[in-house]
């Protein structure tokens, strides 16, 4: 090929290129985020988050690169924070990442953010995204019973989210996103979502449950991650 077909191959390679960015609900071009992590909710289980792994899948991600991880609810927090160190530690070993993203819905907030500030997760986490997070609390635990310790530290002015939220609120070199709703009847009020030194981003009128499978909250989450 001489210099100017190979020129006029270059030029149409990049106009193509250009073209797919201009067109609506094309994803961008994947960068190497490292292995995901999804965590969760209250009383949830890695199943939960089906409908956001495919999504991930049909945009580019390798199935060998999104991970799940199960946990008991009716634990503290605190032990399942190192449920997550555990589970953090052996998936940087078998993919050989140095960091993970984590994506955390609910309750999965507030455990991976102890993993976070507390159990050295900083060194191990290149982003953190948090889906309607009670990180400051939310009245909705009024109905916890007395026997269920993770419910009742998601209440306001626990002593563990007093200690989650005492001094920098979003630790370490690690890039924090949440995503709230003014329409999500259990994490009430909707300010708790939001953390200091994140990027805050309002996801529209959704239920909580929502949050899992809502297309335009996948889109969001990708292109923050990426």
């Amino acid at each position: 090929m001489n210099a100017m077909a190979r020129a006029g191959t270059a030029l149409t390679a990049a106009l193509l290129t250009c073209l797919a960015a201009l067109i609506p609900g094309t994803p961008p071009a994947r960068a190497d985020t490292g292995p995901i992590l999804f965590v969760h909710g209250y009383g949830g289980d890695g199943s939960r988050w089906s409908t956001m792994i495919d999504r991930f899948e049909a945009d580019g991600w390798p199935a060998d690169r999104l991970f799940t991880v199960d946990y008991d609810s009716t634990k503290s927090n605190v032990d399942i924070a190192a449920d997550i160190r555990a589970r953090v530690d052996a998936i940087r070993s078998s993919t050989g990442a140095a960091k993970v993203t984590i994506v955390a819905m609910s309750m999965g907030s507030l455990n991976s953010r102890h993993y976070l500030k507390f159990l050295g997760g900083t060194a191990a986490v290149r982003t953190w995204v948090s889906l309607a997070g009670p990180n400051h609390g939310t009245t909705a635990t009024r109905l916890c019973s007395e026997e269920r310790l993770t419910c009742q530290e998601m209440r306001i002015g626990s002593p563990f989210l007093t200690e989650l939220n005492s001094g920098d609120e979003t630790p370490g070199d690690v890039a924090y996103g949440t995503f709230w709703s003014d329409c999500d009847t259990v994490v009430n009020p909707d300010s708790s979502v939001s953390l200091a030194g994140a990027v805050n981003t309002y996801a529209g009128c959704l239920s909580h449950a929502a949050f899992l499978t809502d297309a335009s909250v996948y889109a969001k989450v990708r292109d923050f991650v990426s």
